[in-house]
């Protein structure tokens, strides 16, 4: 999966994200999700292919819920395929399709179904869509180089495809709340359908805040201790070199008698 670019568009992120990379929100409340982009057109795939590689994950293929979350997976997608990251024209699966086949194009748009089973209503169809017959499966149009048609640009609206077609892919995940990626994982702060625009967090605890603390300082503490320790040995030695000579223990002798001295000449 190739491409990258800042997600700092209006109403939207300022993070460099990686096709594949799967993106959540700091609150954990709300849903996760991943834009599988390739540039390779050998390498995209079919609408099953795309269920079952969300669902091997633990997401489902994208669901809308409202119009909200369809502007920010807008926002997310015009990021991701900024000018200068080499992504360009390439349609995503999303997770709504029809099962059922000779459906007329005056009843058939009520039978489209979440692959999920989501019960949401939201719908963003492109002009004229869905065409029905056997288109049965649902892209998010992503054609910015294509000349605009009756409903414009190509862009972002939705378009029923055969299911064997091979395109892109988003995928949706429950949010993580007890998040397993590692203490500095970036998390986007705002909800989606937010004015404001988002700020990245990182999640860092305590525990390794007091590692970066406490390591640098073990130098220190060493030193500090060998000093005390020679200042003490030092100490220890100079008073037993003062120890005091007993009155009792004199090197000096001194006789308590007086001697006489009979034999003297005067």
């Amino acid at each position: 999966m190739l491409g990258a670019a800042l997600l700092c568009g209006h109403g939207a992120f300022c993070r460099r994200v990686v096709s594949g990379q799967k993106v959540c929100f700091a609150d954990f409340k709300h849903p996760c999700y991943k834009m599988a982009y390739f540039h390779e057109l050998s390498s995209r795939v079919s609408f099953q292919e795309a269920r079952l590689a969300c669902e091997s994950e633990g997401g489902v293929l994208l669901s809308l819920e409202n119009e909200a979350e369809q502007k920010l997976i807008e926002s997310m997608l015009q990021n991701l395929t900024k000018p200068g990251t080499g992504i360009s024209d390439g349609d995503f699966w999303i997770g709504l399709w029809r099962n059922g086949d000779g459906q007329t194009s005056g009843a058939c748009p009520d039978l489209y179904q979440w692959s999920d089973g989501s019960s949401s209503q939201y719908r963003n169809w492109y002009t004229d869509e869905p065409s029905c017959g056997s288109e049965k499966c649902v892209v998010m149009y992503h054609q910015p180089t294509a000349n605009p048609g009756l409903g414009g640009p190509y862009l972002y609206q939705w378009n029923d495809d055969r299911c064997n077609m091979k395109h892109n892919y988003i995928c949706k995940y429950e949010p993580e709340i007890n998040p397993t990626a590692p203490a500095e994982k970036p998390y986007l702060t705002n909800q989606p359908g937010d004015t404001h625009q988002n700020v990245v967090v990182t999640e860092a605890g305590i525990i390794p805040n007091l590692i970066y603390v406490v390591i640098p300082t073990i130098p220190l503490l060493l030193l500090i201790l060998v000093a005390f320790g020679t200042c003490c040995f030092q100490m220890l030695h100079k008073s037993k070199g003062r120890t005091k000579t007993s009155p009792n223990q004199s090197t000096l002798w001194i006789s308590k008698s007086t001697r006489k001295e009979s034999g003297m000449e005067v």
